[in-house]
C-alpha cells in the first residue's frame, strides 16, 4: 500500500491532457434513496445548492473537459431501479460538454430463505413480481459492462482505464497525480487495479479493508468475517484502513478476465426481510473483491477527503453546511476550519426522511467550529444558528425543542422542552 504523498510527489507531465484522454469515469448508480426517505434513484437527490450527486459529478467531468480540452465520459451503472428515472434525467445535460453512456446491471432474483427457490413465479418484472427481483451488487459491473457492448466501444475509442466510485461519494473526484501514476508507472510495469483506501476512523468499522495472501491483494468485508472475529475486524489499531470503493481499473484487464471468466469474488450472503414478513436471501459481490483476479494491483492510502459518502441525513447536512465549499462540482474543506477532521454528527430518529430533516432546518448551522452533535426526539433550528464544540439537544418524548433563530450553542447540553415564540 503506497502513501499518496509519494505519488503525488511526482508532479505531473506537461501531456496531462493526452493521459486524462485515456480515462472513463464510472459511477456507480444502481441504488435508490429509501434510506433517506425519498423515492427513485438516489443520485436525484438534491446536495448542495439544488444541485443533485448527478449534477455535481457532470460538473466535475465538464470543468475536466474544459480545463484540460479533452473528452473524458462518464459512464452511468444503473439497475432496473434506476434505469428508467434516470436516462428521462439526462436529457438535461445534452447541452454539457460530457458525453453520458449508461448500462444496466444483472437482475437476480431473490431466493426464499427456508426453501432456497426463487420467490418469482416468472421472470416477468412487473405488479407482485417487483419484490422478487434485485440488483446483485457492484461486483456485477464486469460482466454488466463486457455484456453490454459498451466496455469494447470504449476500448476502440483508445480508452484505457476507468476511475470508478459510488455516486453517493462527493470525495471521488478524478485524481490527476493516481491517473499518471497508472499510466506512466514508475518501474514502467502498469498496475491492473488500483484501490484507494483510506485510514479508519471510529465511525469507519464496517467498511471493507485490504489484507495480503497468496502474494495477491484481497479485499476482506465486514460480512465474510466470522462473528468470534467481528470485533477483532472492527479494530482501529490491527487493521488501520479501509476501501474508500474508488477504484482504477485498466479495460484490457477487464475484457481477458471477463472472456476467460477468471474473475473470482467471494459471494455475500445479504439476509432480507420483505414488506410482507418473507424472509429472503440475496447474493451479492463487491466491485472491489475482484482485485485478486488482477496482475500487479496496489492500495494506495489517501487523504480523508477523498471520501465523503452521503447515506444518511447526518452526512447531508455535514454537506450542506459551511464546512465545505463548491468549486467546479468539487466540495473542498474550508480554509476556515482549523483542524481538517468531519465533526461527527448524530441526527435522531426524527430527521431520516430528507422531506422532515429540511422541515427542521431554517437554514443550515454554522458548524465551521463543531467537534459532535447529537440531536434526539422534535427538536427545530432556526435560521443562523452556530453550533460550537459538543453539543447535544434532546427533547423527551412528547416535548419539543425549538433553537432559536440566531443562537449560539458552544459545548452546551439541551433538554427537556424549549419553545420560543417571536412576538
Amino acid at each position: 500500500i503506497q502513501p499518496y504523498e509519494k505519488i503525488k510527489a511526482r508532479g505531473l507531465p506537461d501531456n496531462i491532457a493526452s493521459v486524462l484522454n485515456k480515462l472513463v469515469v464510472v459511477k456507480l448508480n444502481g441504488g435508490l434513496g429509501t434510506s433517506m426517505g425519498c423515492k427513485g434513484p438516489k443520485s436525484l437527490i438534491g446536495v448542495r445548492n439544488e444541485n443533485t450527486f448527478l449534477d455535481l459529478t457532470v460538473q466535475q467531468i465538464e470543468h475536466l473537459n474544459k480545463t484540460y480540452n479533452t473528452d473524458v465520459p462518464l459512464v452511468l451503472m444503473n439497475s432496473f431501479n434506476t434505469d428508467d428515472d434516470t436516462k428521462k434525467i439526462l436529457q438535461k445535460y445534452s447541452h454539457s460538454r460530457v458525453k453520458i453512456y449508461t448500462f444496466n446491471q444483472s437482475r437476480y432474483p431473490r431466493i426464499n430463505k427456508e426453501t432456497l427457490l426463487p420467490i418469482a413465479k416468472d421472470v416477468s418484472y412487473s405488479g407482485e413480481n417487483t419484490e422478487c427481483w434485485y440488483p446483485p451488487g457492484h461486483g456485477d459491473i464486469y460482466a454488466s459492462f463486457y455484456n453490454s457492448g459498451l466496455l469494447d466501444n470504449l476500448i476502440a475509442e483508445g480508452k484505457e482505464y476507468i476511475f470508478v466510485s459510488n455516486i453517493d461519494n462527493l470525495g471521488a473526484t478524478v485524481d490527476l497525480y493516481i491517473l499518471n501514476h497508472l499510466m506512466n508507472p514508475p518501474n514502467g510495469k502498469r498496475c491492473e487495479f488500483v484501490m484507494e483506501v483510506t485510514n479508519k476512523t471510529r465511525a469507519d468499522v464496517k467498511g471493507g479493508t485490504l489484507t495480503q495472501y497468496e502474494n495477491k491483494l484481497r479485499l476482506v468485508e465486514i460480512a465474510q468475517v466470522p462473528k468470534a472475529h467481528v470485533d477483532e475486524f472492527k479494530s482501529v489499531s490491527k487493521f488501520k484502513i479501509f476501501n474508500t470503493n474508488n477504484l482504477w481499473i485498466a479495460l484490457s484487464a477487464i475484457k481477458r478476465l471477463q472472456e476467460k471468466n477468471a474473475i473470482d469474488m467471494e459471494i455475500i450472503v445479504n439476509p432480507k426481510t420483505l414488506d410482507g414478513g418473507l424472509n429472503v436471501i440475496q447474493l451479492e459481490t463487491a466491485v472491489g473483491a475482484a482485485i485478486k483476479s488482477f496482475e500487479n494491483s496496489l492500495g494506495i492510502n489517501v487523504p480523508r477527503s477523498r471520501f465523503l459518502p452521503v447515506k444518511t441525513t447526518s452526512d447531508l447536512l455535514l454537506v450542506m453546511s459551511n464546512l465545505y465549499s463548491l468549486n467546479a462540482g468539487s466540495l473542498t474543506m474550508s480554509e476556515k476550519r482549523e483542524f481538517p477532521t468531519v465533526p461527527l454528527v448524530k441526527l435522531g430518529s426524527s430527521f431520516t426522511k430528507v422531506q422532515d430533516y429540511l422541515r427542521r432546518f431554517e437554514s443550515i448551522p454554522d458548524m465551521l467550529e463543531l467537534d459532535h452533535l447529537t440531536v434526539s426526539g422534535d427538536v427545530t433550528f432556526g435560521k443562523n444558528v452556530s453550533l460550537k464544540g459538543t453539543v447535544i439537544i434532546i427533547a423527551n418524548h412528547g416535548d419539543r425543542i425549538d433553537i432559536p433563530a440566531g443562537a449560539l450553542l458552544e459545548n452546551k447540553i439541551v433538554s427537556g422542552n424549549l419553545r420560543i415564540l417571536d412576538h
